[in-house]
C-alpha cells in the first residue's frame, strides 16, 4: 500500500492518485518491489529543513529526503520500503525554474525518492547516470518526456 499525507496547506494542490501511480510505477519497474509499502508525505519548507538539520546535517530545505526502513509488517505481510517527504515549496520553485507543471516535478520527486528506498544513489558518476536514466524512463513510462531532474 501507498499511503500518501498532504500538508492541510497544499492539498488542494495536490493530485494524491497520480503521486501514488508515479510511487507504484517506480516498484513496479524493479519488478521484486511491485508489491512493497511506502509513504509519502507532501509538507513545507520549515518541516523538511528541520528534517534535514537533524538526519542530514544540513540547515536548509531540500526538495526531497528518503527513509528507508525496509522491514516486514506484520499485519500486512508486506516489505514496508520507508518513507518520501517532498517539500512544495521547493518543489513549486522547481517546477516554475525548469518550466514545467508543478504536477510534472511532484512525479519526478516521488520517482526519485522512492528509487533512493530501493537502493539507488547519485553520489558517484556512474550511480547517477543510471538513475537519472531509470527516472527517465519511467516518466517516459508515465507519458512525461523531457523532464528530467537539474543536475
Amino acid at each position: 500500500m501507498i499511503i500518501v499525507k498532504v500538508d492541510d496547506s497544499f492539498t488542494s494542490q495536490v493530485d494524491s492518485a497520480s503521486l501514488q501511480l508515479a510511487a507504484q510505477a517506480t516498484l513496479e519497474y524493479q519488478e521484486k518491489f511491485a508489491e512493497a509499502d511506502l509513504s509519502i508525505v507532501i509538507t513545507d519548507n520549515s518541516q523538511i529543513q528541520a528534517m534535514n538539520l537533524q538526519f542530514r546535517g544540513i540547515d536548509s530545505p531540500t526538495d526531497v529526503l528518503s527513509f528507508p526502513a525496509d522491514f516486514l509488517d506484520p499485519d500486512t505481510g508486506q516489505t514496508y520500503l520507508g518513507d518520501v517527504i517532498i517539500s512544495y515549496p521547493k518543489c513549486y520553485a522547481q517546477a516554475q525554474s525548469a518550466d514545467h507543471s508543478v504536477d510534472q516535478e511532484l512525479t519526478l520527486l516521488v520517482i526519485h525518492g522512492v528509487l533512493h528506498l530501493i537502493g539507488y544513489d547519485h553520489n558517484h558518476i556512474e550511480g547517477k547516470k543510471r538513475m537519472w536514466s531509470v527516472q527517465t524512463d519511467i516518466l517516459k513510462q508515465l507519458g512525461y518526456n523531457g523532464i528530467r531532474l537539474a543536475d
